[in-house]
């Protein structure tokens, strides 16, 4: 048998930090299922899904929390399935406009309001070509219960992107 665990992790950036993870995922014969890194404002961070079999689960903890001599600090979570709703389906959200306080919230306030959860977001704040101001972008993978209307969120998502002066666009995500 094997567990997925969750990894969280984060510490100042430098080179290496992937291949010590991954070295000591294999040692412990995990298999490398996803993950999710970046360099945000200087720090390593990310999260990683693993499978490990259940027997090394232990060693494989250790070894990754003997990183945080090195700084890296890590997190691990045994993950549980989510039980999926058979009706929900993906809609892709993508967002642009100037940057400000509070998009973030007021969208995801308006998805969690309707039941809709956010599988994946990804935001970015890049200088505006033209505008010469911060743009701030976002991409949203969200998974939209049967009983939301894609027609009524798209609706409401663009009054709300009027009021936050925005642009919104809601499909289906590319290769649904």
């Amino acid at each position: 048998m094997t567990t997925s665990l969750i990894l969280n992790v984060i510490g100042p950036d430098r080179p290496g930090l992937v291949n010590a993870i991954a070295d000591r995922a294999t040692a412990a014969g995990a298999n490398w299922l996803e993950s999710r890194l970046a360099n945000l404002a200087g720090q390593f961070a990310g999260i990683v899904h693993l499978q490990v079999p259940d027997e090394r689960v232990a060693t494989l903890t250790q070894a990754l929390q003997a990183l945080e001599t090195h700084g890296l600090r890590v997190s691990v979570t045994h993950a549980q399935s989510a039980a999926a709703d058979p009706g929900a389906r993906l809609l892709q959200l993508d967002l642009v406009g100037q940057d400000h306080p509070g998009i973030v919230k007021e969208i995801s306030h308006v998805l969690f309001a309707r039941g809709i959860s956010i599988d994946e977001l990804d935001t970015e704040c890049v200088e505006g070509s033209m505008s010469g101001g911060t743009l701030f972008r976002a991409t949203a993978r969200l998974r939209v219960p049967a009983n939301v209307s894609t027609d009524a969120l798209r609706q409401v998502l663009e009054g709300l992107a009027n009021d936050l002066m925005v642009d919104v666009e809601l499909d289906s995500p590319a290769g649904a």
